[in-house]
């Protein structure tokens, strides 16, 4: 019966306690902040310092810090996440937009817009380990979860650009659709993902050939074509769902990953930049860059919960457990 009696307890106090929740970062490029928002209470709680221009934000391995790519300071700049503020800078090379840490924690791949490179940094020595070139106006980048590929987006050229991440060479150039935004490896690192703002598409490889496997398109009714524009891309971790982020027609699609086709769409806020998926795959964050608000949409519901005001420009948002 004291068996019972403990069992009991142990369920009441189980179904009583909340879960943890999560906390979302968000990179507003006019203001040079951060938004940081309590995934609990859904509003937002503090504002952080950064450099000039932020947009490409990425946590470190330990969940610690915050990276974040001030184009404007030419530098990564380094949050202490235990007090919010700056703690260091990192050489970045000319106008970082966005980045990938690697794998092994130790490494970042960053696209230099301005001088048409990638810059490889070494963490531990805060410093440019190697300096790759691409195509015009680097803007995605993405690292397989194996960390054997790195892969770099040109918007000029309209290419993916594939690099060894261990030889650091450049073993590729394949051609995508016009203006080409985000580059994302598929959780089994065995399919690349490449969105195309302009001609709203995502197109998708056979990582090791670069082989085309599919390209996927998007209609929004009642917008015009030219409205959607493909930009931010997630996969989940189990690579059954992608969600595309489709700019100016303010919406973003569900897509299933591994049929191609194209679920449903959200309602988000005006020109939804990037977005990011919850630890626990349960929502997924949006930065609307004209509205100047984060969209919280309910994954299991199929329905967008709430709108989180921020600062001007938001631009790229992660979540942290």
């Amino acid at each position: 019966m004291q068996i019972v009696k403990h069992s009991l307890l142990f369920c009441l106090i189980s179904v009583s306690m909340p879960a943890a929740a999560e906390t979302v970062y968000v990179s507003n490029e006019q203001d040079n902040t951060i938004s940081v928002i309590d995934g609990k209470s859904l509003t937002m709680t503090a504002t952080i310092a950064v450099g000039r221009r932020p947009r490409g934000i990425a946590l470190s391995h330990d969940g610690g810090k915050l990276y974040v790519a001030v184009g404007d300071d030419d530098r990564i700049d380094v949050v202490d996440l235990k007090t919010n503020r700056v703690e260091s800078a990192i050489p970045s090379g000319p106008d970082p937009e966005f980045f990938a840490v690697h794998p092994d924690g130790r490494r970042l791949f960053v696209a230099n817009e301005d001088n048409n490179q990638a810059s490889v940094v070494d963490l531990p020595k805060l410093a440019i380990e190697q300096e790759i070139e691409v195509g015009v106006e680097p803007e995605g980048v993405g690292v397989s979860p194996d960390g054997q590929l790195a892969a770099v987006t040109s918007e000029t050229t309209s290419m993916v650009h594939v690099i060894d991440a261990q030889s650091l060479e450049l073993i590729d150039n394949v051609l995508v659709d016009t203006r080409p935004r985000m580059v994302l490896f598929s959780p089994d690192s065995k399919q690349i993902w490449v969105s195309s703002e302009l001609r709203g598409t995502v197109s998708v490889f056979d990582a090791g050939t670069r082989e085309p496997l599919a390209k996927i398109g998007f209609e929004v009714p009642g917008v015009s074509r030219e409205l959607v524009q493909a930009v931010g891309l997630q996969l989940t971790p189990d690579g059954s769902r992608a969600y595309v982020a489709l700019g100016p027609s303010n919406r973003v699609a569900e897509v299933d990953a591994r049929t191609f086709k194209v679920l449903r769409t959200y309602l988000v806020g005006q020109r939804v930049w990037h977005i990011a998926l919850s630890p626990a795959g349960k929502r997924l964050y949006t930065a609307n860059g004209n509205s100047n608000d984060v969209s919280v949409i309910d994954l299991d519901d199929q329905s967008v919960i709430k709108s989180i005001g921020v600062g001007r420009s938001p631009w790229g948002v992660v979540v942290a457990p």
